[in-house]
């Protein structure tokens, strides 16, 4: 539900603009001068304040907007007077004022003012929480069958308003798809907000996902906006929705079938309007039958399923991604563009990305980097892609058992541990982009022990 604070010496005004906003569905909170203006905006953080610019006391109009543009410069602030001079409006202008709304005030240009306004809100703080994530743009490269067949299922369900479930490992594309599946829909111009289930603490999920606020719980100094709220009207995408815990799960399905929030401390419902995406590297159907998993949540989400390949199924779209990604590399760094021998995409083809295509992004802007403007042979290629040949101490994927007849190096056995242990512990860091909490979940343990066994290996500086 959207929030208002208007701020107006006139009791009238308060009233009828404050009925007129109630009845659209906005939470109103009202203020007669500027210094209770400015205190329930810092209290209550509305999305958009409404301000009278005369007004007696301490702090007029023009003052109380320089005190909220500077105390919270997201909020737009919309003037209104019935006696500003020109001076007066390009003054609020370049203080930050949104727009400016000449007394008498009709329902529809307050109304469509403050739409804008919501509306600018509502992009500011979505392009606030974008920045934490990775970049998006919901690009799919590749033309292999597989692939085409994503690309038409994501055509037909895209518009709709259904629930979808992307599977597939880790760095299959996931996360494209479900950028791809917002942009083909009506929401495209909404927000499109992310949340990395797996790397929220248990305890801070709920405050993560709907909020919280001021004064809920020991450090929550300031209200806080959850995800859903950020995603209103928008794209909701739970990425690793597997690794949310029992609790999480059943205040994510009250809060999908319901279509409703309450931000923790809080004890209002607030009304949502929100598309469902989720993705997972597990087996959920697996998890539902171990009991693991909500097997009303897993039906809620598994409307639409996706099932993405490893890449090592699709090796036709290889020279294609290396080529996208070298593309990038050199957009986004102006190095010179790196060229590709034919052995080397044949080295690439070869070897089986356990980590899929975000293991081959990473592998091709390292080559990009080391050999900018020059060209990459197989040579290159095989400095820096791990190979069984090359270390008999890496499993490839699927495998857990060394293969007949195979003969491995004679090393004591304590050598020989430690060298696996810390080929396995690179690996695992090198697909999860040197996150360590990812890192751990990948090798089934938990972060400080992690921690411990890279600091005994000498690994400690590549994850602290």
């Amino acid at each position: 539900m959207p929030s208002v604070l208007i701020v107006d010496d006139e009791p009238n005004i308060r009233r009828m603009v404050g009925a007129l906003l109630s009845a659209e569905g906005y939470d109103v909170r009202d203020a007669a001068d500027g210094v209770t203006g400015l205190a329930l905006a810092e209290a209550n953080e509305p999305d958009v304040a409404l301000v009278d610019l005369m007004m007696p006391g301490d702090l007029d109009g023009l003052a109380l907007l320089q005190k909220l543009r500077e105390r919270r410069p997201d909020m737009p602030v919309v003037m209104m007077s019935g006696r500003a001079a020109l001076t007066d409006a390009v003054r609020a202008t370049k203080l930050g004022a949104f727009t400016f709304l000449e007394k008498p005030l009709t329902p529809e240009g307050v109304l469509l003012a403050l739409a804008s306004a919501f509306e600018l809100r509502q992009a500011r703080r979505a392009a606030a929480a974008l920045r934490e994530d990775l970049g998006i743009s919901g690009e799919m490269v590749g033309e292999s069958p597989v692939m085409h067949d994503v690309r038409a299922l994501i055509a037909r369900v895209g518009p709709t308003d259904a629930r979808v479930l992307i599977t597939g490992e880790s760095g299959t594309g996931k996360e494209l798809v479900a950028a791809a599946l917002h942009l083909a829909s009506p929401r495209r111009d909404r927000p499109f907000i992310r949340v990395n289930c797996a790397a929220i603490p248990r305890d801070l999920v709920e405050s993560e996902m709907f909020g919280h606020e001021r004064g809920a719980f020991t450090g929550a100094t300031d209200r806080r906006i959850g995800r859903f709220e950020l995603a209103h009207t928008g794209t909701l995408f739970l990425d690793e929705v597997g690794d949310l815990g029992a609790e999480a799960q059943a205040k994510l399905l009250r809060a999908i079938e319901a279509r409703e929030i309450e931000r923790v401390g809080g004890g209002k419902p607030i009304k949502i309007d929100v598309r469902i995406l989720a993705a997972t590297n597990k087996d959920l159907g697996r998890a539902v039958a171990d009991g693991s998993f909500r097997e009303d949540l897993f039906f809620r989400l598994n409307v639409i399923p996706i099932q993405l390949p490893p890449l090592r199924d699709r090796p036709g779209d290889l020279p294609a991604l290396v080529r996208h990604f070298s593309a990038r590399h050199r957009t986004r760094t102006g190095r010179p563009l790196v060229q590709w021998h034919d052995d080397a995409l044949g080295a690439l083809s070869s070897y089986r990305w356990p980590g899929n295509v975000r293991e081959l992004a990473n592998v091709v802007e390292r080559l990009a980097i080391l050999h900018a403007g020059s060209v990459v042979g197989r040579a290159e290629v095989l400095q820096v892609l791990p190979t069984v040949a090359a270390d008999p101490f890496s499993v490839p994927a699927g495998e857990n058992a060394v293969r007949a007849g195979e003969t491995l190096p004679i090393l004591p056995l304590s050598d020989a541990l430690d060298a696996y242990e810390r080929r396995l512990i690179s690996a695992a860091l090198a697909q999860s982009d040197g996150n360590v909490a990812e890192a751990a979940r990948r090798l089934q343990t938990d972060r400080p022990n992690l921690y411990r066994r890279m600091r005994r290996l000498g690994l400690a500086s590549a994850g602290e």
